[in-house]
């Protein structure tokens, strides 16, 4: 019996860990479906080359209503009477924000709506498909195979941890929406408990990545 989930979601799969975690899931023949969401599919050169297909390269932008609607439409369509076992919520950005940088609303707001308010909008309109997934398995049993949330969250998001403030690192707004996302996480647990959804925040590392810069002691390889 297989233990890997038969459809799954990333989004912001164009590059970086989104695309990497997609690299690596076509590895898997027991997958059926992988959908893989990018803000310009025709631009996203890795994915296509990937050629499988089994991957359904979709157009995502995650701070627009109207594109969220067609993409979660479009993955209904898809993965069908399946549903959903896996959601990886991936897509994210980072802005430059300092304690002592000049106050900007639309930074602050630009920075929630895309890594976390987005998170938290596209969960719970995929979340009748997920339900539905894990609803094909008996028991009380947690598992990608059955149904997860996978939430992209980040080193930077700890309170408890953080000791560099952001003339170090000037990441306020970045680490605060982090930190609202694993707040997220751990609400999800409970409330989706009785449904049967694994809900994780993941925190895969400081890699070179756009996001990361070159500096950063990993690659997506290692």
């Amino acid at each position: 019996m297989s233990h890997s989930p038969k459809t799954i979601v990333v989004t912001g799969a164009n590059r970086g860990i989104g695309l990497t975690i997609v690299q690596q899931l076509v590895k898997d023949k027991n997958i059926k479906t992988i959908i893989a969401s990018a803000r310009d599919v025709k631009n996203a050169t890795d994915l296509h080359a990937l050629q499988d297909p089994r991957l359904h390269i979709l157009p995502l932008s995650v701070t627009s209503d109207e594109s969220m609607d067609n993409f979660v439409g479009k993955v209904k369509e898809i993965v069908g009477d399946d549903g959903l076992n896996v959601l990886v919520n991936n897509a994210g950005a980072a802005f430059e924000y300092r304690t002592k940088s000049t106050p900007s609303r639309s930074i602050l707001t630009e920075q929630f709506d895309v890594n976390t308010v987005s998170v938290v909008l596209l969960t719970q309109k995929l979340l009748p498909l997920l339900r539905k997934a894990a609803s094909k398995q008996s028991g009380d049993q947690l598992s990608i195979s059955r149904s997860a949330v996978i939430n992209i969250s980040s080193g930077l998001a700890t309170i408890s941890g953080n000791n560099w403030g952001t003339d170090v690192i000037p990441v306020l707004a970045y680490s605060m929406s982090k930190t609202a996302i694993n707040q997220f996480t751990k609400t999800l647990s409970i409330d989706l408990k009785n449904d049967h959804i694994l809900t994780v925040s993941f925190e895969p590392g400081w890699i070179q990545t756009n996001l990361g810069g070159p500096n950063a002691p990993l690659t997506v390889r290692k």
